[in-house]
């Protein structure tokens, strides 16, 4: 018994999400280790949603360009990219906070981390591997390495 067409393709995005998962992972361990509010697991389920999110966009308009007619049915890219980014975004809103008796504000790379770890799920989901591994090394340059050199100009 073989597989599918369908069920190649469900492997692939499966695949694909995967690998969202391991690359918003990445980014997450690196807050983990930093001991803040969203890390290893949240970064991974962010990563892993926004690649979920936009290749299922993919799959409902060839699915139903198929059944319907492609006349009858229309996709917006830009329409799915804001959903999760408004999404995410209402996530990270979460991750911030005041603290403290100067009342700084905390949060606020972390909300940035999982905004980021959502576009490199989007990558993956467009199959811009490259660009997903490429972004997810520099975040975390980003986070470990230009975060020591900030908290030395302190």
């Amino acid at each position: 018994m073989g597989v599918s067409a369908s069920q190649q393709a469900e492997l692939s995005l499966l695949l694909s999400i995967g690998l969202a998962m391991l690359l918003g992972g990445a980014i997450g361990l690196e807050r983990e280790a930093s001991d803040k509010p969203a890390g290893l697991r949240t970064h991974m389920l962010v990563a892993g949603a926004a690649a979920l999110v936009v290749a299922l966009s993919d799959v409902m308009v060839q699915r139903f360009n198929t059944e319907l007619g492609a006349q009858l049915v229309r996709s917006d890219p830009v329409r799915v990219m804001e959903a999760v980014i408004t999404g995410v975004s209402f996530l990270g809103a979460g991750t911030i906070i005041r603290r403290g008796p100067e009342r700084q504000v905390e949060g606020l790379t972390t909300a940035a981390s999982l905004l980021l770890a959502t576009a490199v799920g989007v990558c993956v989901a467009l199959s811009q591997f490259l660009l997903a591994a490429g972004v997810t090394v520099m975040a975390l340059v980003t986070l470990r390495l230009v975060g020591r050199v900030a908290r030395g100009i302190r």
